[in-house]
């Protein structure tokens, strides 16, 4: 069975919901780079677009975090499915720079097919009240799981331009652009299927939900950690590194495409291991030791002097490096009360995101001086040090549970 036992029909619609996310955001990531490179932009320039993308989406997310116990999460959604309709209606429709940076901003595409955006802790706020506690990391893991999945199947399809463009003499732009038109259908779907959610129509507080009391220390501690966690992986989110491919290997869209594709494969079924590692061994040890190797292997990836020999390691390095995402996301949930849990996730995703955020723009600033893979080994190491603070920090707290 998919789904544990215990979950609910939410639970369910908002798997789906992530699953279709990540399909739109696998498939326009994959080529997001190729396309600002198309139309003309500088490396620093798609830095500064990416990072806008963060910092928009942190910012969003701050807002929606400071008027959850005023506004139900079902509106929040909803409204969140409009803008991204609304962001990818944008970068179907315009080409120049800042125009393009304050759709960036303003909106909610992501630079990679994972979640950073205002949905993630406002679904995840629901999603851990929709299941029992002893099978909460597994329903976790399917929601994570449902967005690597989907956004795999984005990442194999996002060669389809580059064949639109072949086989059919198709404007290069133009075929770009129809998956950004792809991507606001998406949102509509998705903000139908808010319609339907069952619980989440009224206002968190009215709820029970209250901001950060008694879990402030505890919640502070790790957000700190993650904001270096996420500092360390805004060099190299997806978009990154899918132009470091470009310019250091000279590699097609298609290429890229298929290799993305088994990244995110290996990604997805990884996080299927994670809750029985969790259970074993314990969430911290689970997500120190999976992430360890991850990022040794992104290190050595950045040092490859072929092709093949980088993306070798690169899909090494994928087949690790998710796994703590639901133990992670579950961990949180966890060890504060349940009235916080909606201040909780949002607290602990707005320094992700703007950590992240400042990433990209001195990554695509390295990348104009020299194609060598220095944002990997730089975020690889920072990532690393995350790694061992988080051990020594939180070894010994376990989820009440």
């Amino acid at each position: 069975m998919f789904f544990p036992a215990s979950a609910t029909p939410d639970s369910k619609r908002l798997i789906l919901t992530r699953a279709l996310r990540g399909l739109g955001d696998g498939f326009v990531s994959v080529y997001l780079a190729a396309y600002l490179q198309l139309i003309g932009f500088s490396t620093f320039q798609i830095g500064a677009i990416l990072t806008g993308m963060l910092i928009g989406s942190a910012v969003l997310t701050l807002l929606a975090g400071l008027v959850s116990h005023r506004i139900s999460t079902r509106r929040v959604l909803f409204a969140a499915a409009l803008l991204m309709g609304f962001t990818g209606a944008g970068f179907a429709s315009f080409d120049t720079f800042w125009l393009l940076f304050f759709i960036a901003f303003v909106g909610t595409l992501n630079p990679s097919a994972g979640d950073v955006s205002v949905f993630l802790p406002t679904e995840q706020s629901i999603l851990a009240g929709e299941v029992a506690a002893r099978d909460r990391t597994a329903l976790f893991a399917r929601y994570t799981l449902a967005g690597s999945l989907f956004g795999a199947l984005g990442s194999l399809a996002s060669g389809l331009p580059e064949v639109a463009v072949r086989r059919f003499s198709v404007i290069p732009a133009d075929a770009f652009r129809a998956g950004f038109v792809f991507y606001t259908i998406l949102a509509l779907v998705i903000a139908m299927i808010y319609t339907r959610l069952e619980h989440g129509s009224a206002p968190t507080a009215s709820n029970g939900n209250i901001p950060l009391r008694k879990s402030r220390g505890i919640v502070a501690r790790l957000t700190v950690l993650f904001a270096l966690d996420s500092f360390g992986g805004g060099f190299v989110i997806d978009s990154l590194v899918i132009l470091w491919l470009f310019l250091r290997f000279d590699l097609s869209l298609q290429v890229v495409g298929a290799v993305f594709f088994g990244t995110r494969m290996l990604a997805a079924l990884s996080q299927l291991v994670s809750p029985r590692l969790a259970a074993r061994f314990g969430p911290i040890e689970t997500m120190v030791f999976t992430h360890i190797p991850a990022n040794l292997f992104l290190v050595l990836a950045a040092l490859m002097p072929s092709a093949s020999l980088a993306i070798a390691f690169l899909l090494v390095r994928t087949a690790f490096s998710s796994m703590d995402v639901p133990v992670r996301q579950s961990y949180v949930m966890s060890v504060v009360p349940p009235e916080e849990r909606a201040a909780a996730a949002s607290v602990t995703s707005v320094p992700r995101s703007l950590a992240s955020a400042v990433s990209p723009l001195l990554a695509g600033s390295l990348l104009g001086f020299s194609t060598f893979g220095w944002p990997l080994i730089i975020g690889g190491v920072l990532k690393i040090t995350y790694d061992l603070l988080l051990l020594v920090q939180f070894r010994n707290i376990r989820p009440a549970e």
